[in-house]
């Protein structure tokens, strides 16, 4: 599939089946969040892959979103690594840990997966039920696995705004 094909047809599944996910598919995904392109090159995002029924549950008691996939990946950065503008201080951790998140969703569905990208958590609840965490800024949960039988992009998937609307030629 080539990249605009992919970036169409991937969306965010909601449904995830109990098939697990093949350990050279997860080492793919990773790959891609650690090739991901990051100020300076400073590499801040950190990926935490949880798996065992004890992390999985331990995570979906920090969110409302309840997916119930095979994996979950857990995307934070180091403050203390992350680049910071010299004009303002504006850190760009957070953006070089979604770049890798983008990256790692877009590989999964390459190779056949399914993710959704979950915001909605709560970020103290993760950092004291995963002291590996300490220090460390989360931003994103990624649950991730092949789709349950009957799973489908929500209704919303192809809503889009018109081009005209999001960008202008100045």
């Amino acid at each position: 599939m080539d990249f605009a094909q992919l970036s169409q047809a991937r969306y965010s599944l909601r449904k995830f089946s109990d098939r697990p996910v093949e350990p050279e598919k997860l080492e793919a995904v990773l790959e891609a969040g650690r090739n991901a392109p990051t100020a300076h090159n400073l590499q801040p995002q950190r990926i935490f892959v949880l798996q065992t029924p004890e992390a999985l549950e331990k995570a979906d008691a920090c969110t409302a979103a309840h997916f119930h996939p095979p994996v979950m990946l857990v995307v934070a950065y180091d403050p203390k690594v992350s680049w910071k503008r010299e004009t303002d201080g504006k850190d760009h951790g957070e953006i070089d840990a979604a770049i890798a998140v983008t990256q790692m969703m877009l590989q999964a569905a390459d190779l056949g997966l399914g993710t959704t990208y979950v915001g909605m958590f709560e970020p103290e609840k993760l950092l004291a039920a995963f002291p590996e965490m300490e220090g460390l800024m989360p931003i994103a949960m990624l649950p991730m696995g092949y789709g349950a039988e009957g799973a489908h992009p929500s209704r919303l998937h192809a809503d889009r705004k018109p081009m005209e609307e999001l960008v202008r030629y100045l």
